[in-house]
């Protein structure tokens, strides 16, 4: 585990990253290749991971293909499943990082409260909690979507006398053998954890809004002799890496353009939900009640064998209130239970939370984004001069790698980098104009998508407007971020010192 690096550069650096996850430490490795050594890493924790150090539960792991779900110049051959495991993609961001020599710019338990621009010198006041005050030029959240972990607004949550934790804050020493436990939420967390505490618990109550679309998930061990033709032959790894794009990139058609096209899938997963649940109850609660692709496509291969079994329970009932030793529906049951499991997601749609950004002229992020956010190709918003945001609004995937959309990022940001420099400029402030159009744009996009059939998801915000995810192919985001277009950009010339 690592600590407060003391190492680290003291002075104030070009560039502050704002997180150590897949965003924070790409974006690292890119100045570091560029030859840029003025920058800090402030991560809140003691160690780096993003999400894949936060999220332990038992069962974690992507949903996306090892190889794919990695950097492309960082290839890694020796994964041991076709889909990565919680560890093992953490351990992969460590080797990065290490071979980079990222650790020297970290600054670890450093959680960022404020950051204001002053348009006068051109920088940025990173104020972190701690007390520590740094001032840079340019400024990068990669802290990501999924980092706030949600919990529902139930009457008496605070009066429940057993063990209480969100997935995201796995309590690994809870022990929950033999024990009555509830999992509030099925979604993505709960799929993978709920199917490795049901055969050790003595009573498993799941309380569920709705049903999830849940297919099988293609997934099995690498053979070594696939490990070695991967490390042996370059051209192999890449073209491998290669057709799992293209298969993934097929996918976008049916999410935002032709629902119709998820339909198959639809049918698989009724078909598997009546193999391997006997209970006709059973299944029809799991049953989704939306469109499929409406709300986050899940995959699992042992969730519906997990509900099927005698001590596994369904709930559908709301939730009226949580009492010192039980959940109570609205239809007057008492669930008496020792632990609760909160399976209920992030804060998706609230991005820079809880952090206090200030632009020019006291421009409240917040309230720049009061009707749901939005940032000119994903990455820059109007009045807030050199900051970028990794990972931004409308740039979550349902088909594909956010690697993929990652390293778009981090070559648009770059080209900025050495605008700055090559044109002595102080700032480069997006045009609120041009970033209108361009969010006209993808909000026009996504009218067609599955996304708006009827469903409540965390892609939409509470003014119903889709916040969170790119309409259309990963490719079109990769060439629309090739381009930096300097006219819709404010420049901003540095003043001449004169000695």
């Amino acid at each position: 585990m690592n600590t407060q690096n003391t190492s680290a550069p003291r002075s104030n650096p070009r560039v502050v990253i704002i997180g150590s996850g897949f965003g924070g430490l790409g974006m690292a490795i890119q100045l570091k290749k560029a030859g840029i050594d003025s920058f800090v890493v402030l991560e809140k924790a003691d160690r780096l991971g993003g999400t894949w150090r936060d999220n332990t539960y038992p069962g974690a792991a992507c949903d996306v293909q090892s190889h794919l779900y990695s950097y492309s110049f960082e290839p890694k051959h020796d994964w041991t499943r076709k889909f990565g495991l919680q560890a093992e993609i953490r351990d992969y961001m460590e080797d990065c990082a290490s071979k980079y020599g990222l650790h020297a710019h970290i600054r670890y338990q450093q959680e960022v409260a404020s950051a204001a621009f002053d348009k006068d010198a051109g920088l940025w006041t990173i104020t972190t909690r701690s007390g520590e005050v740094l001032q840079a030029q340019v400024l990068v959240s990669a802290v990501g979507q999924l980092n706030q972990p949600a919990y529902p607004k139930i009457p008496g949550i605070e009066t429940f006398k057993g063990r209480a934790f969100h997935s995201a804050r796995w309590e690994h020493d809870a022990g929950l053998d033999g024990q009555s436990v509830a999992v509030i939420g099925t979604g993505a967390s709960a799929i993978q954890f709920v199917p490795q505490i049901a055969p050790k618990v003595k009573q498993l109550t799941l309380f569920q809004r709705s049903g999830a679309w849940v297919i099988p998930k293609a997934d099995r061990p690498f053979a070594r002799i696939e490990q070695r033709l991967f490390e042996s032959l370059p051209l192999f790894d890449r073209v491998y890496r290669t057709s799992i794009y293209w298969k993934n990139e097929v996918r976008a058609l049916g999410f935002t353009r032709f629902g119709g096209l998820l339909e198959a899938w639809a049918w698989q997963s009724r078909r598997n939900m009546r193999r391997d649940i006997k209970d006709p109850v059973k299944r029809q609660k799991l049953m989704p009640d939306y469109k499929i692709g409406c709300k986050r496509l899940l995959i699992s291969n042992d969730w519906f064998p997990a509900i099927n079994r005698d001590n596994v329970e369904v709930v559908t009932d709301r939730i009226e209130r949580i009492e010192a030793d039980a959940v109570v529906t609205a239809d007057g049951t008492r669930h008496q239970v020792d632990t609760i499991i909160y399976g209920t997601g992030f804060a998706a749609t609230e991005f820079l939370t809880p952090m206090k950004i200030t632009g020019i002229d006291g421009l409240d992020l917040n309230e720049a984004w009061k009707d749901g956010a939005e940032a000119y190709k994903g990455t820059c918003v109007s009045g807030f001069p050199n900051l970028f945001i990794l990972y931004g609004p409308n740039t979550n995937l349902a088909h594909s790698s956010i690697i993929f959309m990652l390293e778009s990022q981090f070559r648009y940001v770059m080209r900025c980098l050495h605008t700055l420099s090559e044109r002595s400029l102080s700032y480069m402030n997006v045009r609120a104009e041009s970033q209108r159009r361009y969010s006209e744009k993808i909000q026009k996009r996504i009218q067609s998508s599955v996304w708006l059939a009827g469903c409540d998801s965390w892609y939409i915000n509470k003014s119903g407007k889709v916040t969170n995810n790119w309409p259309g192919y990963t490719f079109n985001f990769r060439r629309m971020t090739s381009r930096l277009e300097l006219q819709d950009y404010e420049l901003q010339t540095a003043p001449v010192v004169v000695v």
